[in-house]
């Protein structure tokens, strides 16, 4: 089982991502007071179900200060989840839930040119190739705390 570590949110594309303690998901709608949900998002043109939370691997942003010295902060991401201890690759096309909300992985979030540019840092493209983490839609909203444990069965 994993857990919330971080919750971070912006209120427009390309604003800087926010740090909370908590959040609430609304079903088929995204995370309330982020971009995705007001559809305010650099891709929100375009909307599709995985667009509603993104999630990423605490592990895979530690991984990318040891094999290339590449030093982010967990919002620096622009993912809404930051998780420990659950490998979200293999949470597409299955239904999980973060605290109380249930979540279905829809596709994995890989980088792209929008985040090398928006963070500076053009190595970020290959160092989170298939560990930049898991859009996902929301099936049933709820509050979401950091700490909250990510179950699936």
């Amino acid at each position: 089982m994993g857990s919330v570590e971080s919750i971070h949110i912006a209120i427009a594309a390309e604003a800087a991502m926010r740090g909370v303690a908590e959040i609430t998901a609304i079903a088929g709608v995204g995370l309330e007071g982020d971009r995705y949900a007001s559809c305010t998002g650099s891709f929100s043109a375009k909307p599709k179900p995985g667009r509603q939370i993104t999630l990423i691997e605490a592990e895979a942003i530690e991984a990318l200060e040891h094999e290339l010295n590449l030093v982010l902060a967990p919002g620096d991401t622009r993912r809404n989840l930051v998780t420990r201890g659950v490998a979200l690759n293999h949470l597409v096309g299955r239904e999980f839930k973060v605290g109380g909300v249930c979540l279905r992985g829809y596709e994995l979030c890989e980088p792209c040119s929008d985040l090398a540019r928006m963070t500076g840092k053009a190595q970020i493209l290959p160092g989170l190739v298939h560990r930049g983490g898991l859009r996902a839609e929301i099936l049933e909203g709820g509050v979401i705390r950091v700490g909250d444990p990510v179950t699936f069965g």
